[in-house]
């Protein structure tokens, strides 16, 4: 066993109950820190709006050693999630590790020559600093609301109007006999958007940007996880590192490539009859595919064929009593304004000259396996690696990260090697694929493989891929696989 050291692990949601076990299953003591007063973290249940289920199917949102019930649907709603993250949590007894409804004030150095860092915190009207030797944030992508405000709000609100957060929509009941705007076509505005006009709204307009693909949960009538998960499908992407072989095949399957993709297309319009809504994307789906793909909610598209929601391209200009006026000049009633603008991605109590090594000018996080910084030593990120199987990419991080701090992992980076990859990546995304900005570039999808592969080898393990070829190309990731091939990994080494 390799010294035992103090980590912290700031977040009980997904991620942190991930690192909370991979720290202490390798004997360190963990100190974990969660504001809430319960574990879950988006799938804390005051924090889930109504009708919230998952964007993966169960069988893709799910830790190695811990299936989802049998009799949890495909797409298991918002309390079953939050009862899975409970049973995780009994099943490995993470509650003795947590301090609930603990906020974490700042975080620096140590001043007291010792590696890592402290932590100022807070629970209730208790303040303390504690120091610890290596810090794990798990706050992931869901953590700072993104506010946003316009012109007029205030005379809105006073008239009688309301303005929320996406993630303060947490009962119908606000939304009957209300002419509601739902700002943000993003896969929580289209769900609120749905659960309004099923909830007795007087209106319901989803107010957005641009288009962007949407991918249904059937495709043709087959599962979209068993044709967009796929290494076959990863393959046909631009992914990072690629050779010169890697790219003359892409050079002469360009046309095949090209074809796929656009029959994809096609079946998405003829399906959810885009051409109708005026809601086809201007960008090729292979160039736009990430983390911030949506998948459609049930009902949208039938809701817009009736007329119950209406679609409009445009962004609020301003409020008025009992109304917004939109930037393209036009003015729709409204009672209720739902912001389904997302979250912000940050490490606010990151000392300042610490944030200015980690993050760029223009929002990219300078990050070395999307978990570590060569300018932040004794410290990592769990579950900033996004991608569409959250549950799976937080754990397998965590176990990479837990060998990162021990010395153990087989292939160890040094400082050059960190500092020649970060700038590679931060090459292929500005370059090769602006749509891997997204999230401050801190998305794996859609190249889960890829990067699965990159940790399990960096680990040590003997085995990252399944002994069926045509299953491993084919098929979605596997998380008892996974599981399986952790167990392959060098035990720990004395130290």
């Amino acid at each position: 066993m390799v010294n035992r050291k103090k980590v912290a692990v700031i977040g009980g949601g997904v991620s942190g109950l991930a690192a909370a076990k991979a720290f202490d299953e390798k004997g360190h003591r963990v100190c974990g820190f969660e504001r809430s007063h319960d574990f879950g973290g988006v799938w804390e249940l005051s924090r889930s709006y109504p009708d919230v289920q998952t964007q993966s199917p169960k069988d893709l949102y799910c830790y190695t050693d811990l299936p989802m019930p049998k009799d949890y649907p495909e797409w298991p709603k918002g309390p079953q999630v939050h009862a899975y993250l409970h049973s995780y949590a009994a099943k490995h007894r993470l509650a003795r590790l947590f301090k609930l409804n603990t906020d974490v004030l700042s975080m620096d150095r140590r001043t007291d020559g010792q590696p890592g860092w402290t932590l100022r915190l807070r629970s209730g009207d208790n303040e303390w600093s504690e120091d610890f030797d290596f810090v794990a944030i798990c706050t992931g992508q869901f953590s700072e609301k993104n506010i946003l405000t316009h012109p007029g709000q205030e005379a809105f609100t006073e008239a009688g109007g309301t303005v929320l957060h996406s993630s303060d929509y947490t009962d119908p009941a606000m939304c009957k006999g209300k002419h509601v705007v739902v700002l943000g076509a993003s896969k929580s505005g289209t769900d609120i958007a749905v659960n309004a006009a099923k909830n007795g709204a007087k209106s319901v307009h989803l107010v957005y940007r641009e288009n962007v693909w949407r991918v249904p949960y059937f495709v043709g009538g087959i599962n979209f996880k068993r044709l967009l998960y796929m290494r076959a499908q990863e393959m046909q992407f631009n992914g990072w590192g690629r050779g010169p072989l890697k790219k003359a095949l892409a050079a002469i399957t360009k046309p095949l490539v090209w074809a796929n993709f656009r029959g994809l297309e096609t079946l998405l319009k003829l399906q959810l009859g885009l051409k109708k809504h005026n809601m086809v994307p201007d960008a090729p789906i292979e160039k736009e595919a990430s983390c911030s793909l949506p998948i459609v909610t049930p009902g949208l598209f039938e809701a817009l064929n009736a007329g119950t929601i209406k679609p409009v391209i445009g962004s609020i200009d301003h409020y008025e009593p009992g109304r917004v006026t939109l930037t393209t000049g036009d003015t729709i009633p409204c009672d209720l304004s739902i912001l389904a603008v997302g979250w912000k991605l940050g490490v606010p109590y990151l000392a300042q000259d610490y944030r200015d090594k980690l993050i760029e000018e223009d929002g990219q996080y300078r990050t070395y396996r999307l978990s570590v910084n060569p300018d932040l030593p004794d410290m990592g990120f769990v579950g900033f690696n996004s991608s569409f199987c959250t549950v799976l990419s937080a754990e397998m991080i965590a176990n990479w990260l837990v060998r990162y701090m021990d010395g153990q992992l087989k292939r160890q980076p040094s400082r050059d090697e960190m500092d020649r990859s970060i700038e590679q990546m931060l090459h292929w995304r500005r370059k090769e694929r602006p749509a891997a900005q997204v999230y401050g570039g801190l998305c794996s999808a859609p190249f889960h493989f890829q990067h699965f592969d990159e940790l399990m080898q960096d680990m040590g393990a003997t085995r990252w891929k399944r002994s069926n070829p045509l299953k491993e190309i084919f098929s979605y990731p596997d998380a008892g696989a996974y599981g399986q091939f952790l167990a392959t990994a060098p035990q720990y080494q004395a130290g």
